[in-house]
Parts: structure tokens; C-alpha cells; sequence
């Protein structure tokens, strides 16, 4: 067995762990009777998310808009991943703690949420999307409008998942590490008129071809990855940095790490667009 093959089945057996530890936590606190342990033999190797919170839609660029990641995604190996740039690992009865805890909260609850009679009009806010893979292996997502504003509006179980993996980004914070990556996410959004001398186009990382509109995106690794992180340090993902291309046309370049989870360059995922 080589080390690929290996990892992958470590991590086989801790997403069964992983599951297995939520059916048992949920089954006692539902009451006990037999556990259904059919979650147990789920096998979806070692970088399979079990738990998400993060955020779509609302009044953003389209720069941040293609770069936000999931605010916080707990995988089967027990890695915790904020904001693409922190992470943690939990012990099995932890994550698993967690899944059955999410589980609880959203099982039963509509895909997306509406809040109750009189609540407040709220526009160009972002959707909350809780996620949770269940004991058939499945995700299961539900989406909330404008949680945060409404929350006195919505299921106090909604409430409770988010304040949940919320506690999991600010323990990542104060006692994790920084996360990195190989593989890199790279923007452009033209900037013809921003003020500023361009630095050359990184050597290396592929150019945008054709028209812009709004912007252009590469997912990239290696070489490639290495050297748009050094152009553009941590810290300025979301800055002004100019660029200019070969052929002379000026954008402003931005990135984050990619997850473990997120489509590899020569996979993108469905419906993404170059």
C-alpha cells in the first residue's frame, strides 16, 4: 500500500468514526432504543465536508462573490477549516458531537427558510447555508435569509446551528493554526482606469483570454500557485494589486487557498465558469 493509498483509508475509517460517534450521540439524546448505524459505512475517502456554515448571494463584488469560501467546514478526518485561512483538528467524539448536534437542528427544517409573520424587510443580505451530512450519507443544506438580522424570526434550532459552528471558527482563531494550500484560486477583474503603476503578469500563472465580464478565474497549483501567493502576499487577497498581462491589459489580481474538498483544475465543478 503506498502513502496515497494509505491516507485515503485513514481517512475512510475516521469519516466512519466520525459518523458513527453522531448516531450514537443523537440516539442518546433522542432517548436511546437501536442505533442506525448505516452512516457508519459511508466511504467517501478522507476530504468529504460532514459539516458547513457559510454564506451565498447578497451585496458583494464579483471578486468576492467567486472567492468567498464556506465560513466553516468540518471534514470526516476531523479537520476544521475557517475561512480558508485557519484550521483545527477535532478528536472523532468532537466531530462527531458536532454532526449529531447538526443533524438535530436541521433535520425536518424546509430547504430554505422563511421567517415568521412581521418580520422586518431586509434586502442585499447574504443567505446563512448550514450543512450537515446525515446517517444516509447525504447532505443535507438549508438556507436562511438574513439570519443574523432575523434570528428572533427563524426556529431557535437554526439559531443554535449557527451559533454552533460559529464556536468552531472563533476556537480555530484563538487555538488553531493557519491553514495553506497547493492549490490556489485565482481572480481577475479588469482595472484599465485604476490609478497605480502594474507589476509584470506573475511568471507562470496562466493570462485571462478574451473579453472579462465581470471577471475571470483560474484554479491553479504547483509553480503556478506558489508564485501568485508571492506576487500577492496574504492579507491582500482582496486589495488593489495591478497587474498587467502580456498583451497589456491591466487587472487588479486577488486569490485564497483552495479547500480539500473543492474541484481540482483539471475537474472543474460543474457549471463553474472560466
Amino acid at each position: 500500500m503506498n502513502q496515497g493509498e494509505g491516507a485515503y483509508v485513514v481517512g475512510s475509517m475516521r469519516l466512519r468514526m466520525i459518523l458513527l460517534m453522531a448516531v450514537m450521540a443523537l440516539t442518546a439524546a433522542c432517548g436511546g432504543g437501536e442505533s442506525d448505524t448505516s452512516a457508519a459505512a459511508a466511504d467517501d475517502g478522507p476530504a468529504q465536508p460532514v459539516a458547513v456554515w457559510g454564506a451565498e448571494g447578497g451585496f458583494v463584488t464579483a471578486t468576492m462573490n467567486v472567492l468567498r469560501p464556506p465560513r466553516v467546514v468540518l471534514y470526516g478526518d476531523g479537520l476544521v477549516i475557517v475561512d480558508a485561512s485557519r484550521q483545527l483538528t477535532l478528536s472523532d467524539a468532537e466531530a462527531g458531537e458536532v454532526v449529531a448536534r447538526m443533524e438535530k437542528d436541521l433535520t425536518g427544517q424546509p430547504p430554505t427558510a422563511t421567517p415568521k409573520p412581521g418580520a422586518p424587510q431586509v434586502t442585499d443580505l447574504p443567505d446563512t447555508v448550514l450543512g450537515v451530512r446525515g446517517k444516509d450519507g447525504k447532505m443535507l443544506e438549508v438556507r436562511v435569509p438574513a439570519l443574523q438580522q432575523l434570528a428572533d424570526f427563524y426556529p431557535r434550532q437554526l439559531v443554535d446551528a449557527k451559533e454552533l459552528m460559529e464556536g468552531l471558527a472563533n476556537r480555530a482563531a484563538a487555538e488553531g493554526a493557519g491553514y495553506v494550500s497547493d492549490r490556489v484560486r485565482v481572480v481577475a477583474e479588469g482595472a484599465e482606469s485604476a490609478e497605480g503603476k502594474p507589476s509584470p503578469w506573475p511568471e507562470g500563472v496562466p493570462e485571462p483570454s478574451g473579453v472579462v465580464d465581470p471577471v475571470w478565474q483560474e484554479d491553479v497549483e504547483g509553480a503556478a500557485a506558489s508564485a501568485i501567493t508571492k506576487a500577492v502576499p496574504p492579507g491582500q487577497q482582496y486589495g488593489r494589486p495591478l497587474f498587467r498581462t502580456g498583451s497589456g491589459t491591466t487587472y487588479v489580481l486577488s486569490w485564497r487557498y483552495l479547500l480539500p474538498h473543492e474541484q481540482s483544475p483539471a475537474s472543474p465543478a460543474p457549471g463553474q465558469k472560466g
